[in-house]
């Protein structure tokens, strides 16, 4: 039976339906009403909810339950993600599960507190210092944010590396019908690496500091490996039209104003598709290098000054023209402009 709900309250009762255990927040608009959920839901379920000192500590408390054993997650909004990223590189230096919320506001500095898509840089160029990824899903709808985290909970437990949902403010404050679908809670991947106490067996160690001649770029190494596995294994997205003559590259909310132009276009016997990213790390560059030799142009929607457009271009490799259209500072892009953009071409 459907229902009507906010996209953060479907992303936290997803995150709780998935078996997080453990949340640790930190006040900051548009994504409030997240932690406030957790506030309440986590205590009815008998688990652990903390709001923590700042953006540095929550992070660093998602590291300590994740060593624990515990599917742990925080959340926060561009400013205070970015105060998280040392954490996340340790998370990922140390192979450690756990799931990061970035609910987009505008920027650059505090900027304002409307929905954006200009994290995108942060979020798939890893964000922090060091060689290293975070897998990345990037929901359009209320019911993907209620879903993802499973998705995301599984991925992160599978490859032991952080994973990321990049949402925005618009998707967190709108309501919308959907359904409390039935949500897979099972563990994911090898769980031996775990600190759950050594009683009868051999101690284990999780560190990241590695002085030893070699020992790190032998990690290093190993940490790439795994990530070109995550590249050919993982790239996910939804097609709308493959046989269109001009594809529109758009995820997020973005993709949900595409989906109204496509239509409108088609009805003006336009061939336009679609292509939205679920993932953006890894960006789906296979599909995009399979309707190359068919498609005319690209164009690429984003709420920023043009981010997502690089991984585009880098995909396409200079075979096909690709074009952008962008709204950077809080505002969203409409049907009309995205049909003015495809007039254009």
């Amino acid at each position: 039976m459907k229902q009507l709900m906010k996209g953060s309250a479907a992303l936290g009762e997803g995150a709780i339906q998935a078996g997080g255990g453990a949340y640790f927040g930190y006040p900051i608009t548009p994504q409030n009403e997240l932690t406030e959920y957790m506030s309440r839901r986590m205590l009815e379920e008998r688990r652990v909810f903390i709001q923590a000192e700042s953006e540095l500590a929550a992070i660093n408390m998602v590291f300590g339950a994740s060593v624990a054993g515990a599917r742990a997650m925080t959340s926060s909004s561009s400013p205070g993600v970015s105060l998280k990223q040392e954490g996340i590189s340790y998370m990922a230096g140390c192979e450690l599960p756990g799931l990061i919320v970035n609910v987009q506001r505008g920027g650059p500095g505090l900027g304002n507190i409307s929905g954006s898509q200009a994290d995108y840089f942060q979020a798939v160029r890893g964000g922090g210092h060091g060689d290293y990824q975070v897998i990345v899903l990037t929901p359009a709808s209320v019911q993907e944010m209620y879903e993802m985290p499973s998705m995301a909970f599984s991925l992160s437990e599978k490859y032991r590396t952080p994973a990321l949902i990049l949402t925005d403010g618009i998707l967190a404050q709108m309501q919308e019908p959907m359904e409390l679908v039935k949500i897979n809670a099972a563990r994911s991947g090898d769980q031996s690496w775990i600190l759950d106490g050594c009683k009868g067996r051999a101690p284990r160690k999780i560190r990241s500091l590695l002085m030893e001649e070699g020992a790190l770029e032998a990690h290093n190494r190993h940490l790439q490996k795994k990530y070109i596995e995550i590249k050919n294994k993982e790239q996910r997205y939804q097609l709308i039209n493959e046989q269109a003559e001009i594809m529109l590259v758009a995820y997020g909310v973005s993709a949900r104003v595409c989906y109204t132009a496509v239509q409108e276009a088609n009805r003006k016997g336009l061939k336009v598709g679609l292509l939205r990213p679920i993932t953006v790390w890894p960006f789906p560059e296979k599909i995009i290098q399979e309707l190359v030799p068919q498609v005319k142009a690209f164009l690429v929607i984003e709420l920023s000054a043009g981010q997502m457009v690089e991984d585009v271009n880098l995909a396409v490799n200079g075979k096909t023209p690709v074009y952008f259209y962008g709204r950077a500072g809080g505002a969203c892009v409409t049907p009309e402009e995205v049909i003015k953009e495809i007039g254009k071409i």
